[in-house]
């Protein structure tokens, strides 16, 4: 199997010149509890491994459409969206503090990295921008995706497909995570289950369709994996503690 089998195709109403992928946990050379295509380098993996499956990362998109680096994100659980530097070798040096970056240039990769928070990727009707968002509950209930949604002209020319995340049936949280919600939307009850024991199952693909259409996006899929259950392809910080990140790259061909 090539790496590109391994990744994950949106399946949304995209234009033809958008590209997106998100990178399983197959196909690279990291070893346990890494293992194999971690893309992270802030998780305690070997760098040289890191480096080595961020090259193989490359190829591959290539030889989906031609592009540069990608422009990765020192992610915060934040609400920072940026621009994604033009110049390549700005873009391969500089990792700014957001957890979302967005672009109108050909051949740019945007990416978030993920194990177990929810990544986003946005598109215009016309394939002229592109963006993709880290939304944890915290930069989820702050306004992360609504501020990428800010970036585009017309929300109601906007998509959004929602990738691999934590499930709800594996997402326990507790009170306070409900209230910091229901304090913005009483709606997001809906997407709270109590338990037993005092905390609640929070549906985190829920809370962001609800944020979504509420900022008028009307074209929302996605939304059906769990990071958590599915251990053979997904990374899963709730699961395993120490782990690896999957990768959610978006970018215009």
């Amino acid at each position: 199997m090539s790496l590109i089998d391994s990744f994950i195709i949106p399946e949304w109403p995209a234009p033809t010149n958008v590209r997106a992928i998100v990178t399983t946990r197959v196909g690279g050379v990291s070893v346990a509890p890494f293992d194999s295509f971690n893309l992270a380098f802030h998780v305690g993996d070997n760098a040289v491994a890191v480096v080595e499956n961020r090259r193989k990362l490359l190829t591959a998109l290539n030889e989906i459409a031609p592009c540069g680096p990608p422009q990765w994100l020192q992610q915060t659980h934040g609400t920072v969206v940026v621009d994604a530097f033009s110049e390549p070798k700005i873009r391969a040096q500089n990792v700014p503090e957001a957890d979302a970056v967005t672009t109108t240039h050909r051949g740019l990769p945007c990416v978030v990295m993920t194990a177990d928070c929810l990544p986003v990727f946005f598109s215009d009707r016309n394939g002229n921008r592109v963006a993709v968002a880290h939304a944890g509950w915290r930069g989820l209930c702050n306004g992360i995706l609504e501020n990428t949604l800010a970036r585009f002209t017309n929300p109601a020319e906007v998509m959004c497909w929602l990738g691999p995340a934590i499930g709800a049936n594996a997402f326990e949280v507790g009170a306070e995570v409900r209230d910091a919600f229901m304090k913005i939307d009483k709606s997001a009850a809906s997407a709270f289950v109590a338990k037993a024991n005092g905390k609640y199952h929070a549906d985190i693909y829920e809370l962001a369709r609800q944020r979504l259409v509420k900022a008028g996006i009307g074209m929302i899929s996605g939304g059906e994996m769990c990071t958590v259950s599915d251990g053979e392809r997904f990374y899963s910080y709730r699961r395993e503690q120490t782990t690896g990140r999957m990768a959610s790259i978006i970018w215009l061909a």
